[in-house]
């Protein structure tokens, strides 16, 4: 039997109502020990900074472009084909994320392009954090995001190495079916035990938020009106 998705369709749509930022500020109040871990902590290059958050299933895999892979071009193609259908199968949506193992020379070579990126998103797809390269931005699918960690003109070696292991894409660890929300920010690891907590927290931030906001933006501004805010936020549950 085909098991159920872990969370339903919407509760991902409540999650990508907000961005980034505010789940991170969400899981400070619900998972508080996870503070230092489970997001990206190293700059990213977002192409389409005005495409909306993205909700979904890890799919991930590792790739090298400074050597050429060692396996035949029979075996490299069957490698491909049982990656393609790793990334199409299972719950979704889904977003892939890739490890790139050249250490000193990482991004040498990209990974992802027009072809790539067309490829995944037929595959169900919604984009890809990866501190590799990319490439081909004007004739990127449309629609399919990325947070790369540089843009390259070629794909050198570039080839799988492996996929559905556990992987550390800009200090994010990530293991296959992990839940993600990623936007223009960086990307977070969701917990499967607090998702369903997450929009209400972020509700939460957002009502904390509000009275300081009103009056650090009030032309009335004052340091004792700001106290009094602070005060007023602290109130708030």
């Amino acid at each position: 039997m085909t098991q159920p998705a872990p969370h339903t369709a919407s509760l991902l749509e409540a999650l990508a109502r907000y961005d980034t930022p505010t789940i991170c500020n969400a899981m400070e109040l619900v998972a508080p020990e996870r503070r230092l871990v489970g997001f990206t902590t190293k700059p990213l290059v977002c192409p389409f900074p005005d495409l909306p958050p993205m909700v979904g299933y890890a799919r991930t895999a590792t790739i090298r472009a400074t050597s050429a892979s060692k396996l035949s071009p029979a075996d490299a193609r069957a490698q491909r084909s049982a990656y393609y259908e790793y990334c199409g199968t299972g719950h979704g949506p889904r977003i892939s994320i890739i490890q790139d193992l050249d250490g000193a020379n990482i991004g040498f070579g990209a990974f992802w392009g027009e072809v790539n990126s067309s490829v995944h998103k037929a595959l169900g797809c919604l984009g890809v954090v990866t501190d590799g390269s990319i490439r081909d931005i004007p004739a990127w699918a449309p629609g399919f995001q990325a947070l790369a960690g540089s843009i390259g003109p070629s794909h050198a070696h570039v080839h799988l190495a492996g996929f559905g292991e556990t992987v550390c894409v800009a200090g994010m660890t990530v293991s296959s079916d992990d839940l993600i929300h990623a936007d223009r920010h960086g990307a977070v690891v969701i917990p499967a035990n607090v998702a369903a907590k997450l929009p209400d927290a972020a509700e939460l931030c957002g009502r904390r938020e509000e009275p300081i906001l009103a009056i650090a933006r009030s032309p009335s501004f004052t340091v004792q009106k700001l106290k009094e805010a602070l005060a007023k936020s602290a109130e708030i549950h």
